[in-house]
């Protein structure tokens, strides 16, 4: 099966995107981009062509399993990538013992280790075992972390092994099995994870036509904050503003203006009735305003990035934010929190203070034409959201607001648009 591939290198996360030669979309691939830019493309798009061969086996096998079967299938694969680096992560951690083992502390760091992975692997098996497991982060970076954490607290001896001294442990050797090329394929896993599924057997023809169905790539176009360092010709090579403009058309048909808020930049652009680029305007070097802000914000209250939005969601009394810089933002929390404001209040307040300038950014490209289609990782937030139509309301009156559950992958689509224009 032919196909092409686009690829949309983020400052915090890189996507991929495959569609066949109908411009169908094949697969979705999304990584950290961590500091390996090379290995962060390869990976999102190693996780595109696993999902391109989970849709080739909902297609083969549709009308014979039900969609909680299938599901189940999905989540098994899944449970299998964490064990497989779970082992490959303690195996990091014990060689690094092993070269400076702790004098006099050997053995128990050992046990230490083995204790904590020994609970985050009967945690995986249990929530693997619940029908609907509590919402996480999908990169394993930040699933085994926190899970780390909370066993090292449990465990840690302040007079031993302490948690300071295994988190300094985690924190060497995270990197280390993040920048490795981690076998995530989907031959190796896949017969595992479908002896996990019950009745697993209604899928087992779709499995194998997913095993023996060669994916042809084509072609790879490229875009994103980091493009230059993608491993491509210049001609293969697009904008990101060019490629988010076509990426939203495809998406939403009659849009005509696009906001995209990412890791470190902030886009507002107005497209034509062909998804071409007629005017936009970008925020400029500082982060304030963009995704990397709400990062710094949620390792302050020492919270995870998904939990912003549903907490900010609970406030009864918007603060009122001065200043979105980003280098004085722990300052500046720390401050409101001392004058006894709630952290909802003040994260609402926030998210308003960042779509403010969005507004501004918006304004200078040529304002909100229907229709309006929001994308980019903070198109996941739910206060983001929230703060966007209501501004939205307050400035354009009643414009259809489009945002899609796949709106984060709407750059690496317009790459994926262009590669297929390059080979038809």
């Amino acid at each position: 099966m032919r196909c092409v591939v686009g690829i949309d290198l983020g400052s915090t996360t890189t996507k991929a995107v495959i569609l066949d030669e109908n411009k169908r979309t094949l697969g979705r691939g999304i990584t950290n981009s961590r500091s390996n830019y090379d290995l962060a493309a390869a990976v999102a798009r190693s996780e595109a062509f696993i999902t391109a061969r989970f849709g080739l086996i909902r297609h083969k096998v549709q009308g014979k399993a039900d969609e909680r079967t299938f599901a189940l299938l999905e989540r098994a694969f899944k449970l299998e990538q964490m064990l497989h680096q779970l082992t490959r992560f303690e195996e990091i951690i014990n060689e690094e013992l092993q070269a400076r083992p702790p004098k006099g502390l050997e053995k128990d760091f050992v046990e230490a280790v083995q204790t904590i992975f020994t609970r985050i692997r009967e945690a995986e098996e249990e929530r693997f075992k619940q029908s609907d497991p509590p919402a996480r982060s999908d990169f394993f970076r930040d699933a085994v972390g926190s899970a780390y954490t909370k066993v090292a607290e449990e465990i840690g001896d302040p007079t031993g092994v302490s948690f300071d001294r295994l988190l300094g442990l985690y924190d060497k050797c995270i990197i280390t099995v993040e920048n490795e090329p981690l076998d995530l394929g989907f031959r190796e896993h896949i017969g595992t994870a479908l002896e996990r599924v019950p009745n697993g057997e209604c899928l087992r023809e779709g499995v194998e036509f997913a095993v023996a169905t060669d994916l042809d790539e084509i072609t790879t176009v490229g875009t994103g904050y980091g493009r230059a360092r993608l491993p491509f010709p210049k001609e293969q090579i697009r904008s990101e503003i060019l490629c988010h403009g076509l990426g939203a058309h495809a998406m939403f048909p009659d849009t005509r203006t696009v906001l995209d808020i990412g890791g470190q930049d902030t886009k507002a652009i107005q497209v034509d009735h062909s998804g071409i680029v007629t005017s936009f305007q970008m925020n400029d070097r500082c982060a304030a305003g963009c995704g990397r802000y709400l990062g710094y914000i949620a390792d302050e209250m020492n919270i995870g990035l998904h939990e912003l939005g549903p907490i900010a969601q609970k406030s009864r009394h918007q603060v009122k934010i001065n200043s979105t810089c980003t280098v004085f933002a722990g300052a500046e929390l720390r401050e409101r929190l001392s004058l006894g404001e709630k952290r909802e209040d003040i994260l609402a307040g926030l998210h308003r203070a960042i779509i403010l300038r969005a507004m501004s950014l918006l304004a200078r490209s040529g304002g909100v034409d229907n229709e309006f289609t929001f994308t980019g990782g903070v198109a996941r937030n739910p206060a983001a959201v929230k703060a966007l139509r209501d501004l939205v309301s307050e400035n354009y009156g009643d414009v259809a607001l489009n945002i899609s559950a796949e709106s984060i992958y709407t750059g690496a689509l317009g790459a994926a648009l262009f590669a297929h224009e390059v080979v038809n």
